[in-house]
């Protein structure tokens, strides 16, 4: 029996993954979880086999959570299940150590087979991800201005295209406003912003966020 823990900020995902996957044999779903935050917590507390995570949570992302999740717990396999299928994103996860990446638009059946094969050991991309990555890397591919960042830089662009003011984002690393600051105004340099309004267009355009961030 393979325990799932399933994190995602919308009730109706959560419910509709929930019947998908609890209605499959060998499958427990143990917790449910709407920020990055609980999902830590929980990992912690059932130690789960499998989560499968969302990127767009409020607060602390799916990429920062995974990356908490496995430095804490490396046993615990992680799918991601998300809207964002371009790059840089799909690589930083997979390098972070998750073991699976699908989009929202996958179906239940590729769901469930992902699941299948990621608890059995194995890694498993979707087939509209793996196209993207192999696209990425041809010769002439023009590449994203987020492609440049790391993956803290990465992190508090997502919580920013969220809106979140830098006291909060502060909170949510542990680091102090002043930090925050400073790999703000980097991060503006290297996409070639000025604003939070021009950063959001940007990650838009790119494919980093989507329109119902």
């Amino acid at each position: 029996m393979t325990d799932i823990l399933i994190v995602d900020d919308h009730d109706l995902v959560r419910t509709g993954l929930k019947n998908i996957l609890g209605g499959s044999r060998g499958f427990n779903i143990v917790a449910e979880a709407s920020t990055g935050e609980e999902a830590i917590r929980l990992t912690r507390k059932l130690e789960p086999d499998l989560v499968l995570m969302d990127v767009g949570l409020p607060g602390l992302s799916g990429l920062e959570t995974t990356e908490r999740i496995l430095k804490a717990q490396p046993e615990v396999k992680v799918i991601v299940l998300t809207a964002h299928s371009e790059p840089p994103l799909p690589a930083r996860l997979l390098d972070s150590g998750a073991s699976g990446y699908l989009t929202k638009a996958c179906d239940a059946e590729e769901l469930i087979r992902a699941v299948q094969k990621v608890a059995a050991g194995e890694r498993y991309i979707g087939a509209d991800i793996s196209q993207q990555l192999a696209i990425s890397l041809l010769p002439g591919t023009p590449q994203s201005p987020f492609q440049e960042l790391t993956s803290r830089e990465l992190e508090i662009t997502l919580m920013l295209t969220q809106g979140m003011k830098m006291q909060s984002i502060a909170e949510v690393l542990n680091v102090s406003p002043k930090t925050v600051a400073t790999y703000k105004y980097r991060i503006y340099d290297k996409v070639g912003v000025s604003s939070e309004v021009e950063l959001l267009r940007q990650a838009l355009r790119h494919g980093l966020v989507s329109a119902d961030v």
